[in-house]
């Protein structure tokens, strides 16, 4: 009997995901545990493991498609030990003289089916099919140039080929009538349609939530990141000499947001229902670009953390985003995120918040300004704009303010944080 390779739970309150890069293809022999495909949730990719040793049988879901939590994309066909190959230095034992010298026995049942090589979506690299399109091209005998009579927009879907098929079912009387699509003109080649991804659906749609069921506001301030700097250049080798990790500019102000959301914990709370939840943990999310788009994950208890491990913390986290690696657990249960557009330039910018949570830091460029100094002299510093963004629900203008001009005293005055006063 085969075993099903089943999507696993991805998640509280994920349901589906998308199909996405098969590791193995059918015919090939895996391992217990392996990786064998891998799936996109809206929060993460995670790689799905073989549930037994054996050999990928049938492969039931394609690239692209989308699955529901526990439904089965793939058939793993056991193979039981006394079927495995011998292990090296042991006897080989008997076997038929059609087998290839060298080769394990196969699996007990049917062999695994090939599937046969789907044909192109289209005469040209003008048109691109979906796996659906070029299934059901394949199973109904449609050709390409057929396909690329009836689309001109270079993107091929499930659709396109039942137009075919229905023009098809009609009879002659209707073939002798012109198709109205036209072929591709030159102008066509300045646009691509390309289908959005899991991630940038989710976040599309997050982010349209956001500004739909909370009541977003945002304050600004800006500070002087002197002495911040100051620390960095006089104690930066040493600090990343005893502790492997550079000393960064956002363990500084995960430290500071911690110290501010302790002082104005409605900032740190979310809205559920017609109740406030007040979380006394500080489970801060470090926005970073990962391979495939923007991504939050969390640096849990950041208020038991010191400097070093907090940028050790961010910098795993950072290394998994570009990796692909970044699981479920890393990116959900935040309870504040701090945005930082600076590294890509932004000067100033309105951060929306990440739901459920009630408020969002963003940081921004450094930029060296002319300003008045406490002498009414004016002096040039490394200044940065600082912009909250919180929940007027819970959040009153007051409180913002005040927790945005906390974060700005403790960086403008970093020793404070590391005495606790």
């Amino acid at each position: 009997m085969p075993v099903l390779l089943k999507v696993p739970s991805l998640g509280e309150s994920i349901t589906q995901a998308t199909v996405g890069a098969w590791l193995k293809q059918a015919g090939d022999p895996v391992q217990a545990d392996e990786p064998v495909v891998e799936i996109e949730s809206e929060k993460a990719t995670v790689a799905i493991p073989a549930p037994a040793a054996g050999v990928l049988s049938r492969v039931l879901k394609a690239t692209g498609e989308t699955v529901s939590v526990g439904e089965a994309v793939a058939e793993v066909e056991e193979v039981a030990l006394s079927e495995r190959a011998p292990s090296p230095g042991l006897a080989p034992a008997a076997s038929p003289p059609s087998a290839p010298s060298g080769s394990g026995p196969r699996p007990a049942g049917p062999a695994a089916p090939r599937k046969e090589p789907l044909p192109s979506a289209a005469p040209s690299s003008l048109f691109r099919a979906s796996p659906s399109a070029r299934r059901l091209m394949a199973e109904r005998g449609v050709s390409a140039e057929e396909v690329a009579r009836a689309n001109s927009t270079g993107q091929v879907g499930k659709e396109d080929v039942a137009r075919v098929l229905e023009a098809r079912e009609a009879g002659p009387a209707l073939k002798a009538v012109p198709s109205p699509a036209l072929p591709p003109s030159p102008l066509d080649l300045r646009e691509r349609v390309v289908p959005m991804t899991t991630l940038r659906r989710t976040v599309a749609r997050r982010l349209v939530e956001a500004q739909h069921a909370a009541a977003i506001l945002t304050t600004f301030n800006e500070v002087d990141m002197s002495r911040v700097k100051d620390l960095r250049e006089k104690h930066g080798e040493a600090f990343q000499a005893r502790h492997a990790v550079k000393l960064g500019f956002m363990s500084f102000f995960v430290k500071a947001a911690v110290d501010a959301l302790r002082a104005f914990p409605a900032v740190n709370a979310e809205v559920r229902g017609e109740s406030i939840v007040y979380k006394d943990h500080y489970d801060i999310g470090v926005a970073v670009g990962g391979g495939k788009g923007l991504v939050v994950p969390v640096v849990r208890d950041a208020d038991l953390l010191s400097f070093a491990e907090i940028e050790k913390a961010i910098a795993a986290l950072a290394q998994k985003a570009r990796e692909n690696r970044l699981g479920v657990e890393d990116l959900a249960g935040g309870t504040f995120t701090i945005s930082n557009g600076g590294v890509y330039g932004s000067l100033l910018s309105t951060p929306i918040l990440n739901p459920p949570q009630s408020g969002i830091l963003g940081l921004h460029k450094i930029e060296k300004r002319a300003v008045v100094g406490p002498a009414d002299e004016v002096v040039v510093r490394p200044m940065m704009y600082l912009a909250l963004s919180y929940d007027h629900r819970l959040v009153d203008g007051r409180e913002a303010v005040s927790f945005l001009v906390k974060v700005k005293e403790a960086i403008e005055d970093p020793e404070r944080m590391l005495l606790e006063v």
